[in-house]
């Protein structure tokens, strides 16, 4: 019994510090050795937004936020579970902080401890399908926080020119080094005085503008 806890401890160690950080330098290598075309607006609000991604384009988005504004602050919400902590680990080495919780588990602390994050100037960065779908999806959270705190809403797209693509419920997307990664920030978007629902689509519509269409391998 012992020694299985101690191979317990082990094997959450190795999952959520040391693969974490070895795979960060791999996202930061595929990003640099990455040719970047932004299609963006001319200014970024001045105020605190929240940025909307989809679950499966996480991966090269926490180095584009940090291209775009690099004066940015973004805390971006993590679930609490053993994947969201070795995810936010990885996302903590690229320079993003996180608020624990998620839509299915801690989602009024997440709820609430990201409204007061914005209202101390900090940008929010929201997978509206996490953190396990179904893919495409839009829950009510985004929508919660934007109304809630006023803070306008900002979508990040990524299209790499060839990339891997997990057989995962979001269909993850891995760009392959030394390709073309075109980036789309949308102009923001106030969803304020919307309903739920049209919020929502709203949201949606915006989202799916750049986003891959289902492929194989690339």
């Amino acid at each position: 019994m012992k020694d299985r806890k101690i191979n317990n401890k082990f094997k959450h160690y190795i999952t959520t510090t040391v693969l974490p950080y070895l795979l960060h330098f791999v996202v930061k290598f595929i990003f640099i050795s990455s040719k970047k075309i932004f299609h963006k607006p001319s200014v970024l609000p001045k105020e605190p937004f929240i940025v909307a991604l989809w679950h499966g384009d996480l991966l090269m988005q926490p180095l584009s936020y940090k291209y775009v504004n690099p004066k940015g602050i973004v805390k971006t919400i993590i679930s609490d579970h053993r994947d969201g902590e070795a995810i936010a680990k990885i996302i903590q080495y690229l320079g993003i902080g996180n608020i624990k919780g998620s839509s299915s588990k801690g989602g009024v602390r997440a709820l609430l401890n990201a409204i007061k994050e914005i209202k101390n100037g900090v940008d929010i960065a929201i997978t509206p399908d996490g953190p396990r779908g179904p893919r495409y999806s839009i829950a009510d959270g985004i929508v919660a926080i934007a109304q809630k705190s006023g803070a306008k809403i900002v979508v990040f797209n990524s299209n790499p020119s060839s990339y891997w693509q997990l057989n995962s419920w979001d269909k993850f997307i891995i760009p392959k080094p030394f390709g073309t990664i075109d980036f789309f920030i949308s102009e923001p978007i106030d969803i304020s005085g919307l309903s739920m629902d049209d919020a929502k689509a709203l949201i949606k519509e915006k989202m799916m503008l750049h986003t891959l269409k289902d492929s194989d391998e690339k």
